[in-house]
């Protein structure tokens, strides 16, 4: 009976999560399509939505603010997804796109193709940020990983020397070639505020992907989770599915730096969130995340814009001062248990 009614009890918190968090989504997309340099009314904000824009307010709506803000809760909900897939194959709580290198490595090869190779597609965009995404992580499992108490210290360790190391190449890069790089310094702090239609429509089939095969390994994630030795003692194979895991990080966390930037902590903050309200079992914790991830990135987009107003300020920054003091929190918080 124990047994039914905690399974009861965690799908009604999920439920009620689910619900609170669709209303906050849904609130956080009104208030980011309505609020900026230009004041809009909520009849031309209904009118643009609806697809019936006529005038220049809500032609700004629908061509500028609704993309940028569905682009800002698609980057938010990859990179979300990102991160609890590692936390829960390298049962590290410090594992994150950013901390692990993978967000450094596709920011640096963006930045050189977009640089060598100007005319290039988005699609093409998106798979140099593959590249350097695979780059940024297998350099840091081959300096970091050991197989002991130490290993999540280590790997976070060499994931900040592995992302500085890149970082610093990107930016000797960008001083190499000043004049063709401008307009990558804002990107690089990871920003949402130029997303336009053709980059929603360059995110959606990779994010379905990612999605998709995070969805179908959910269950074997919440084994993996559990340790090794008990995956391999119920029969799974624990090799392919960390490859399986190691293709959709890339792919999530590759094609969101290839849009939106390396934007940093989102990966790291929302499993751990999810994780205390929901528990380990990540056939919740999956989707959950993607919308906390999303739901985090449009209110850090939102509050972003009040920093410089009514200039653009890049989301990073708002990312950055949330995701730091939590880093440190866990540092903390893991010294003290050890």
């Amino acid at each position: 009976m124990s047994v039914i009614e905690s399974a009861s009890s965690r799908w009604n918190t999920y439920i009620v999560t689910v619900i609170i968090c669709v209303a906050l989504l849904i609130a956080g997309i009104l208030l980011s399509v309505s609020i900026g340099v230009i004041d809009v009314s909520w009849k031309e904000v209904t009118r643009a939505l609806l697809g019936k824009a006529q005038t220049k307010n809500e032609l700004v709506i629908s061509t500028i603010r609704v993309p940028r803000t569905l682009m800002a809760a698609l980057v938010g909900a990859g990179l979300a997804v990102a991160g609890a897939m590692m936390q829960a194959v390298t049962r590290n709580p410090f594992a994150s796109p950013q901390i692990l290198g993978i967000n450094s490595g596709a920011a640096l090869i963006v930045v050189l193709s977009i640089v060598l190779y100007p005319s290039m597609s988005p699609t093409s965009l998106v798979l140099a940020a593959f590249a350097g995404a695979s780059m940024g992580g297998a350099l840091v499992f081959a300096l970091g990983y050991t197989n002991d108490e130490r290993a999540p210290v280590n790997l976070a360790l060499a994931g900040i020397a592995v992302s500085m190391f890149l970082t610093a190449m990107t930016e000797g890069f960008i001083v190499l070639y000043d004049n063709q790089t401008q307009s990558i310094l804002f990107w690089l702090a990871g920003a949402v505020h130029g997303g336009t239609w053709s980059d929603v429509y360059t995110l959606m089939p990779w994010m379905g992907i990612g999605f998709f095969i995070s969805i179908l390994l959910s269950r074997n994630l919440t084994i993996l989770s559990l340790g090794d030795d008990i995956a391999k003692g119920i029969g799974l194979k624990v090799h392919r599915i960390r490859l399986f895991v190691a293709c959709a990080v890339i792919v999530l966390a590759g094609s969101a730096v290839s849009v939106a930037g390396p934007i940093g902590f989102v990966g790291l903050i929302v499993p751990h969130i999810v994780r205390y309200i929901i528990g380990v079992d990540y056939r919740f914790v999956i989707p959950l995340s993607a919308l906390f991830g999303a739901i985090l990135l449009i209110y850090a987009d939102l509050i972003s814009r009040f920093i410089a107003f009514p200039f653009e300020s890049p989301v990073g920054i708002v990312t950055a001062a949330i995701g730091a003091p939590f880093f440190l929190y866990l540092i903390l918080k893991r010294r003290r248990a050890s």
